[in-house]
């Protein structure tokens, strides 16, 4: 068995009882495990797997393959405002996939695992601003060992991991920028 905090980034349908749930953590970075009868209400896992909870989570390692089966949840923080504000979703959506492109499963990576908290933390506190994305690719691209100084990240993010996930646009078009603040 294996025990750490990971947050929640995806949760994918397996089964009409089941989930796949996608976790970002410190110590294992990108796992996937399955949560077996999940989706049925008295599931001990009910009201304990949504998108962006923090939680402290044991599982077991698969024997094969990459799904790793989930045994237990104990949350820890749910950041129920961020469901509340549409744009708030698609920002910390968006932050998760880009990190889905840019680090290897089962490859830890504290550092970003942190970044990836703090975003998160401060879209529920605060919302979503074109300056909070920008802050969080630049940040992801100074920890990937890409960034360029004087230069935005996003261009280079692009180049490195071959294209930014698909609703950056919409993110960037609903959260209408300053004219005095460019976005590239």
């Amino acid at each position: 068995m294996e025990h750490c905090h990971g947050t929640l980034i995806r949760l994918t349908k397996l089964t009409d009882t089941s989930w796949i749930v996608h976790w970002f953590t410190a110590g294992h970075g990108l796992i996937k495990t399955v949560a077996k009868g999940a989706r049925s209400p008295k599931s001990p896992f009910a009201g304990k797997l949504d998108l962006f909870f923090d939680a402290e989570i044991t599982w077991a390692k698969a024997r094969g393959g990459e799904l790793h089966g989930l045994r237990e949840v104990s949350v820890t923080a749910t950041r129920e405002a961020i469901r509340g504000d549409y744009n708030a979703m698609l920002l910390s959506g968006y932050c998760c996939r880009l990190l889905e492109q840019a680090v290897e499963r089962d490859h830890p990576e504290p550092e970003i695992a942190g970044l990836l908290r703090r975003a998160l933390d401060h879209v529920a506190a605060q919302g979503a601003s074109v300056r909070a994305l920008t802050h969080f690719e630049q940040e992801l691209a100074k920890l990937l060992g890409i960034s360029q100084e004087r230069r935005q990240a996003a261009p280079a993010l692009r180049e490195s991991l071959g294209g930014l996930p698909p609703q950056r646009a919409q993110l960037l078009e609903r959260l209408s920028p300053s004219p005095d603040f460019p976005v590239a």
